[in-house]
């Protein structure tokens, strides 16, 4: 054999050959996104703790697809888990299966798949959050139910689009802008939708700041955004350590659907709260948060693999994420606005717009625009009230629509 003969043997031998076979220019695009949405994470500062992790997963899964989806060393194989999902197929829920025959992506797949990361994710956002603004001013709970009006004008539109009902319900969830819950439901109903899902929905939560001030100014009247709200009263300590409890009992026996999530979440807040678990608080706030985090991103960007990602269906989903945020946010800013009227305008209705969940980004863009309108305006822990209430309410949204829609 000559060195022409062995150059080409090794050129046609070697991944760069796959873009030229089979679709692989499809996974050619993907990689091309995701170097920009590396670029988005690491310079742009767009949510980079998920977005660079997701990013780079879907660098591994396109570039994997070049050195042979079925070959021993490729990295993820979507046939897998089509063969887990075939119900009439013997593998079907076969964890043996898809340990036997999977790469190193489709290990990391499996904990989305049960649901164990979004639920430490919550166990983690439990462990750093104050419940205190809530429990001060319980009608919080009022706007974050109201800031979920996004997740079901979205599922209705969905399914008038051709979505079945479990992808429309997954579709849904991305206007609770909570991305753990996203994932976790999409997971469940939906996985095959799981990339564009998850990339939309953090996406969305990256641009908080760019979407949800211009609807705060459309629906706000100058003199509601200048609103000064007086402090709220002090939490003990005892109703801070008791409301995890009550709330895990009352969320779960109403939807059970939704124990892994507000369990997590709950069980989280209580070793923040009890002080006697500092040291337990502490591994769920940052090692184990952070490495939760890093698992997570990789595993959401292994489902983008070009010929699932590229299709219609995923245009439309994007569209629909951003109705169905901007929806929430009004949903939310309303029901403020009616809250400024009933309580003779001690209500700054900007703090509804925090009802969208996004701890604490959104909580801070209504901190923003109050001050814009109004230096002496201090609405952070204020829209801190909605904004936890909202993590809540997209979780037993979550659970409903699982409820409803689930096997």
């Amino acid at each position: 054999m000559n060195i022409l003969q062995t150059l080409q043997k090794l050129i046609m031998e070697s991944g760069f050959a796959g873009f030229f076979q089979n679709g692989g220019w499809r996974n050619a695009v993907m990689i091309v996104i995701a170097c920009f949405l590396l670029y988005l994470g690491i310079k742009k500062k767009f949510e980079p703790l998920l977005l660079v992790g997701i990013a780079f997963g879907m660098l591994l899964v396109n570039v994997s697809y070049f050195i042979g989806l079925t070959e021993a060393d490729a990295l993820y194989h979507p046939e897998i888990w089509t063969e887990f999902l075939n119900e009439s197929s013997v593998n079907y829920h076969s964890y043996g299966y898809i340990l036997k025959n999977a790469g190193f992506l489709d290990i990391l797949y499996i904990g989305v798949k049960c649901g164990l990361y979004p639920s430490l994710i919550f166990m983690g956002v439990g462990a750093m959050t104050d419940f205190g603004p809530l429990i001060s001013r319980p009608s919080s709970l009022i706007l974050g139910a109201a800031a979920q009006l996004g997740v079901f004008l979205a599922f209705f539109a969905a399914n008038l689009m051709g979505f079945t009902g479990n992808q429309a319900a997954a579709i849904g969830i991305i206007g609770g802008a909570d991305g753990p819950t996203a994932i976790y439901l999409t997971s469940k109903l939906a996985p095959e939708l799981l990339g564009a899902i998850a990339i939309a929905a953090y996406s969305y939560m990256a641009l908080i700041p760019m979407i949800q001030p211009p609807l705060m100014k459309l629906l706000t009247t100058k003199k509601e955004r200048e609103t000064v709200m007086t402090q709220a009263r002090e939490v003990s300590k005892t109703e801070k350590i008791v409301f995890p409890i009550i709330v895990s009992i009352f969320c779960i026996l109403l939807l059970p659907s939704t124990a892994p999530l507000i369990g997590c979440l709950m069980l989280g807040n209580l070793w923040r709260e009890c002080g006697v678990t500092e040291r337990l608080s502490d591994t769920v706030q940052n090692a184990m948060m952070n490495i939760v985090t890093i698992f997570l991103g990789i595993s959401v960007g292994a489902t983008t693999a070009g010929s699932q990602f590229l299709t219609a269906s995923t245009l439309k989903i994007v569209v629909l994420g951003l109705c169905a945020f901007a929806f929430s946010t009004v949903g939310g800013l309303l029901v403020g606005k009616l809250m400024y009227k009933l309580s003779g305008g001690k209500i700054n209705p900007l703090i509804g717009s925090a009802g969208v969940s996004a701890v604490p980004m959104a909580a801070r863009v209504s901190q923003t625009m109050g001050q814009k309108a109004n230096p002496r305006n201090f609405l952070l822990m204020h829209a801190m009230g909605p904004n936890v209430a909202g993590v809540i309410g997209s979780a037993l949204a979550a659970g409903f629509l699982l409820k409803v829609f689930g096997a």
